[in-house]
């Protein structure tokens, strides 16, 4: 898995050129937007420790674009159990019966948080990768579309659902999940992300929806 949670997207729709001076600008308004969350010193130096675990790859894949590779936070016994911590704790004891993750680092959050809330889990996957009857959304990239496949029978109808991934970019992969838990009767309780690029807004593809970040950038 050469990812890295952050700003490897699935395809242009998650990255988007995120260059090193927009992230730069973005990142100025992160200490004020977490005062008005009331984010407090110990939240501050959990994040704080989780980010200084996560590598920083510049110019990759592309010139201009600064990658957060996670591959060195997951090797972290320590930060990889506060990071399911931190994405898991405010949905304990909250009725979620299904976890969603999103291909593919989706996968490696969101199983965990289903086992640590009591949970299953659910897999939504690019075309043709799951073996039984499925269901698919459509949407929106930079140039083109793209889509995601969800077995028909992952979500009963009614059953409160998490969405996880490992990061929120454009929203595009985001709002499609959404879609498919919806479309097969679910109730999306809310959408976890590990990261946030804040400057791609991919919140205003969710709205309506409740997100909860645990690193912005």
């Amino acid at each position: 898995m050469s990812a890295a949670a952050s700003a490897r997207r699935r395809g242009p729709q998650r990255g988007s050129r995120v260059g090193v001076a927009r992230w730069k600008e973005a990142t100025r308004s992160v200490a004020a937007e977490r005062e008005r969350a009331g984010v407090g010193p110990r939240e501050h130096k959990i994040m704080y420790n989780l980010k200084e675990k996560i590598r920083h790859v510049p110019d990759f894949p592309k010139a201009g674009i600064l990658f957060y590779d996670i591959t060195t936070l997951l090797q972290d016994p320590v930060g990889f159990r506060s990071a399911i911590d931190s994405l898991a704790v405010p949905f304990k004891d909250q009725g979620i019966e299904i976890v969603v993750g999103i291909e593919s680092r989706g996968f490696i959050f969101g199983s965990v948080v289903a086992d640590r809330i009591g949970a299953g889990f659910s897999p939504v996957r690019k075309p043709g990768k799951l073996p039984s009857h499925t269901v698919r959304c459509t949407y929106d990239l930079e140039y083109g579309t793209d889509c995601l496949e969800i077995h028909d029978d992952a979500v009963r109808g009614g059953q409160r659902v998490l969405i996880v991934d490992d990061l929120l970019a454009t929203g595009g992969t985001a709002r499609a999940s959404v879609n498919l838990v919806k479309q097969l009767g679910g109730r999306v309780h809310a959408l976890a992300f590990l990261i946030e690029l804040v400057a791609l807004n991919g919140r205003a593809k969710l709205e309506g929806e409740t997100v909860h970040s645990v690193l912005k950038y």
